[in-house]
C-alpha cells in the first residue's frame, strides 16, 4: 500500500524534528504530512542539551545556526563535566573532540601513557582543546581563527527545547505540514494487517494514515496502547526512576558556561545546562533511596538562583520497546525508550531515528525488511549507550550511600566488562558498528573515574624520538594559544547569535 499520508502523533521535540525533516518529502512527491498536537498536553522538555551530531541535523534542513541559537535562548557546549562520581570531590571533562591525533596510526593515549611512564607529568586534558577552552570558560568556532595549523573546535548546543520546537514547528509550518490541535481517544486497527488505519481525535473527527509517527511520549499511545509492542526494562542496571525539572535564572553574576554539568549526589545526580539567560536543572534520583522531597530538597540548594518555575517532576522506566518500527508505526523519542540525558543522548536518538526512518523510506509502501532494518540498528544503538550509561555509575569507589554501594557492585552487560578490561590492560579501545562514543569518550570516563591503563600498545615504544616528543610539546602549545586568544563565552554568544529578552 502506498505511503500517502504521514501522521505524527505528538508534537514537541520528537514531533516536530520529524516534522520537520520529513517535510523536505514534499518538494518530490504528492505526500500529506499532518502533526497532531494538543496545547493541553505537556511536553516534558528537560532535553536541552545535545551532542556533535546534532548539527548535522541542523545543516540538513539548512537551518541557520545564528538564527536558530537566538530564537531557543542556546549556547555552545564543548563537553560535559562530571563531578563527584569516581569519588567525592572528583571532576573532569568528557569533552567533544579527541585528545591530541594519532601518531604513526596509534591513538594518543597511548603515546601519552608512554610518556608518563617515562616521567612527563602532563595530564592528558591539555592535549584536548575543548578541555582547555571549557575549563577557562572560552569558546571559539573553528572558522573564526582561519589557520589550518591549529586543532578544530568540535562543539554541541544547549537550548530551550520548548522554543526548538516551536522554531521547528513553523520551519515544517511553513513548508507544508499541517498541525491539527486535539487529543486522539481511539486508535482505529486493520483487522487484516494489523496495521494503524486511523485515530480518533477528541472532537470526533477521523484521520486515517498510512505510516504513523508515534512521539506521544512515555504514553506509547500507538506503539505500546495500539500495537502492545512490550518493553525491555534496564532498570537493573541505571536503577533511577525519577526526576525533578526546575529552571532558574542565573544571580551569580556569572555567564553561561560553555559546558554541561552533571553532578553526582547520594541517590542520583543533578543536571545543570547553561542557555543565554538561564540554566536548565533537574535531578534524576532513585526512588528506592530517595523521596520527592528530599530530591527536590537537593537541587533547590545546588542551584545558581532563584527557582523560574514550578518543579516539574518525571516517572520513568529505563529501557526500550521490544520494537521501534511495528507494523505501520515508528515511535521517536519517549515513545521508543528512555534513556536518562546523562550523556545527552535524548535529542540525538530523535534525531538518528529519524535518518534511519528517511534512509529505509519508500513511499510505495512498507516492508518487513524495513522494519526489521530498522529494529536491528535502533536495538544495537540503544544497547551501546546503554553500556556508556552504566559505566558512570559502575566505575567508582563511592561507598557514601546504598545506592552507590549498589551500584558499584551491580553487574554489568558482558560488553561492558570486556571494554573495561581491554583499557586497564592496555588502553585498548574498540569502536564496533560506528557506535555513537568515539575513544576520547570511553577513556576520558575511565580514566576520570578511576580505570588506569596498565599498560598501552606495544607499537607505541616504536615512535620516532625525538620528533614524536617535539610534536606533542607543539600540539600542547597550539592548544594553549588557540585558548588564550579565544572570548570568553558569554562575549562570544552577544556578538554572534544573542537571544531577545
Amino acid at each position: 500500500m502506498a505511503i500517502e499520508n504521514i501522521i505524527i502523533v505528538g508534537g514537541g521535540t520528537a514531533g516536530w524534528m520529524a516534522a520537520a525533516a520529513l517535510s523536505r518529502l514534499k518538494t518530490g512527491a504528492q505526500v500529506g504530512i499532518t502533526v497532531i498536537e494538543s496545547e493541553e498536553i505537556g511536553t516534558v522538555g528537560v532535553g536541552e542539551a545535545t551532542i556533535p551530531p546534532f548539527l548535522d541535523f541542523n545543516q540538513l534542513l539548512e537551518v541557520d545556526e545564528r538564527e536558530m541559537l537566538a530564537a531557543v535562548q542556546g549556547s555552545f557546549k564543548l563537553g560535559i563535566q562530571f563531578v563527584n562520581w569516581g569519588k567525592l570531590g572528583d571532576s573532569y571533562i568528557h569533552p567533544f573532540g579527541a585528545y591530541g591525533y594519532q601518531i604513526g596510526g596509534i591513538s594518543f593515549h597511548h603515546v601519552w601513557h608512554k610518556y608518563r611512564q617515562e616521567g612527563d607529568k602532563r595530564p592528558i586534558q591539555v592535549f584536548n582543546i575543548e578541555t582547555m577552552a571549557a575549563y577557562f570558560g572560552r569558546f571559539a568556532r573553528t572558522e573564526d581563527y582561519q589557520r589550518d595549523d591549529l586543532p578544530p573546535i568540535n562543539y554541541a548546543y544547549h537550548l530551550d527545547a520548548g522554543r526548538y520546537a516551536r522554531f521547528l514547528r513553523q520551519y515544517a509550518e511553513t513548508r507544508g505540514v499541517v498541525r491539527r490541535e486535539g487529543r486522539v481517544i481511539d486508535v482505529a486497527l486493520d483487522g487484516e494487517t494489523g496495521f494503524v488505519s486511523s485515530v480518533t481525535m477528541d472532537d470526533g473527527e477521523r484521520i486515517e494514515g498510512d505510516l504513523f509517527i508515534d512521539c506521544s511520549g512515555f504514553r506509547g499511545l500507538l506503539i505500546e496502547q495500539a500495537l502492545k509492542t512490550g518493553y525491555d526494562d534496564w532498570s537493573n542496571y541505571l536503577p533511577c526512576n525519577r526526576a525533578v525539572a526546575l529552571p532558574c535564572i542565573r544571580e551569580d553574576g556569572s555567564g553561561p558556561l560553555p559546558y554541561t554539568r552533571a553532578t553526582a549526589h547520594s541517590a542520583g545526580w543533578q543536571w545543570q545546562v547553561p542557555l543565554q539567560h538561564r540554566n536548565g536543572n533537574g535531578h534524576v534520583y532513585c526512588s528506592e533511596y530517595m523521596s520527592d522531597d528530599e530530591a527536590h530538597d537537593i537541587l533547590v540548594r545546588n542551584i545558581a538562583g532563584k527557582p523560574g518555575a514550578d518543579p516539574n517532576f518525571l516517572r520513568f522506566v529505563t529501557g526500550r520497546r521490544k520494537k521501534f518500527w511495528n507494523r505501520n508505526v515508528v515511535a521517536l523519542g519517549l515513545a521508543a525508550g528512555f534513556m536518562e540525558p546523562l550523556e545527552s543522548t535524548s535529542i540525538h536518538l530523535i534525531n538518528t531515528g529519524i535518518n534511519k526512518l528517511i534512509a529505509l523510506l519508500s513511499l510505495e509502501g512498507i516492508t518487513q525488511v524495513q522494519e526489521d532494518t530498522f529494529n536491528r540498528l535502533t536495538a544495537k544503538e540503544y544497547a551501546r549507550i546503554r553500556d556508556f550509561l552504566i559505566l558512570h555509575y559502575n566505575a567508582t569507589s563511592r561507598d557514601d550511600s546504598p545506592f552507590w554501594n549498589y551500584c558499584r557492585n551491580m553487574s554489568v552487560p558482558d560488553s561492558l566488562t570486556e571494554k573495561i578490561n581491554l583499557f586497564r590492560n592496555n588502553g585498548q579501545i574498540f569502536r564496533e558498528d560506528d557506535e555513537l562514543f568515539t575513544e576520547t569518550s570511553w577513556a576520558a570516563v575511565m580514566m576520570g573515574q578511576g580505570i588506569m591503563m596498565n599498560g598501552h600498545n606495544a607499537m607505541a615504544n616504536s615512535v620516532k624520538e625525538p620528533t614524536t616528543r617535539q610534536e606533542i610539546d607543539a600540539m600542547e602549545q597550539s592548544i594553549r594559544f588557540v585558548v588564550e586568544h579565544m572570548p570568553s563565552h558569554g562575549d562570544y554568544l552577544g556578538k554572534y547569535c544573542p537571544a531577545a529578552g
